[in-house]
């Protein structure tokens, strides 16, 4: 393209950010494939304006070409917006599916011989509930399908290709009349393709891809929680006549842990104090997902009643502070006693024998005057 992007686009040398976008929308729609069925020239114009709107909207790339112009960006190493589906698939992210989300399908179907784009795969890996806490690093081993590098992904031996299908022309579809109306189907023959290949690549055996195993390193951030995703780019499964590699989505579900229950970046501990340290109060060293931290138990404490420590809960995705820890004490009664121990309770209850029948009294009496006032109210 020798074009100046900034006359495809029609906006000036100055325009912000949004004016470019803005622009590039009205260039879309307009020279859109899908609204211009057949016009060669108005999808040249078209793909003009995705890669006019690519350059100008990413900084580095604007300022390479406002400098040094097309040659330039041919010297990074740039080479265009990519294939049709790309183009396609941005636009529809950036404006929403103005076109209705057909693009991408139609655009299939007016190239069926086109680039493919690889399948996404998906890997469930299960981890430690400490290592979502903390973050790790993981080696896996996937399965899937690359593009056969015999053959680039065509499917035909070297020195051969494919032929157009003689069912469907190379359309991929195939058009029945009903009636008034024609309805369009997959090609039986090439299956959706618009090619058949009568000498087959040896290694992929004509499929284009070949299964391979692969390790992958996964880093893992602290802080992720089940049904946390991963993506990684181009670790998908391979595309085919030279399309793109699809993404690898990594699933995460986390183990639960013996004494820790976590909600969001809360942790929450129940932890047993025995029923003198609860009554005296005492100081503790409680576990955390960090280690140990001081617990202060103050007198008098009943079992149910919880404590929370600051900061000693999940660190937060992106950088956000950890949450806090929430301890509920336990109190626990003793089951089994030494003659001195049952002694020594037995004395601690006769002197607090007096509290009790002081409330029992204060109790019953008061249910008493409530029973006279009935009687004399009737």
């Amino acid at each position: 393209m020798s074009r100046d992007y900034y006359e495809i686009l029609e906006v000036p040398k100055n325009a912000d950010g949004e004016v470019i976008k803005k622009a590039y929308r009205k260039q879309a729609m307009k020279y859109h494939p899908d609204r211009n069925p057949g016009d060669k020239e108005a999808e040249a114009r078209f793909k003009e304006a995705a890669e006019a709107y690519e350059v100008l909207s990413d900084q580095k790339k604007r300022q390479v070409y406002d400098a040094y112009g097309h040659d330039g960006l041919k010297n990074t190493g740039y080479s265009g917006p990519g294939d049709a589906a790309d183009i396609f698939s941005h636009i529809n992210e950036m404006f929403g599916g103005i076109f209705g989300g057909f693009s991408g399908g139609r655009a299939q179907q007016r190239d069926p011989n086109g680039p493919a784009h690889g399948s996404d795969l998906r890997y469930d890996l299960e981890i430690s509930f400490m290592d979502a806490a903390h973050g790790v690093e993981k080696e896996v081993e996937i399965e899937k399908r690359e593009t056969c590098w015999t053959c680039e992904g065509s499917g035909a031996r070297p020195g051969s290709k494919p032929q157009n299908c003689p069912t469907c022309k190379g359309r991929g579809q195939v058009i029945r009349s009903q009636g008034f109306f024609q309805v369009s189907s997959t090609c039986p023959h090439c299956r959706g393709g618009g090619q058949t290949i009568s000498d087959p690549c040896g290694d992929c055996h004509g499929e284009g891809l070949v299964s391979k195993k692969k390790k992958v390193m996964l880093k893992i951030p602290a802080g992720v929680d089940s049904g946390s995703r991963m993506r990684l780019t181009g670790e998908g499964e391979g595309g085919r006549r030279g399309g793109s590699s699809g993404d690898l989505y990594v699933v995460i579900h986390v183990k639960d842990h013996e004494y820790f229950l976590r909600d969001g970046q809360t942790v929450y501990l129940r932890y047993p104090v025995s029923m003198v340290k609860a009554a005296l109060g005492c100081e503790v060293d409680v576990p955390t997902v960090n280690g140990t931290a001081k617990l202060k138990i103050k007198a008098g404490t009943q079992s149910g009643e919880r404590f929370t420590l600051r900061g000693e809960g999940i660190v937060g995705l992106r950088g956000r502070s950890p949450g806090d820890m929430v301890v509920e004490v336990q109190v626990q009664t003793p089951t089994s006693l030494t003659k001195r121990q049952r002694e020594l309770l037995q004395e601690f209850d006769e002197h607090s024998q007096d509290d009790e029948e002081g409330f029992f009294a204060k109790m019953f009496g008061s249910f008493k005057g409530r029973e006279k006032e009935k009687e004399q109210s009737h």
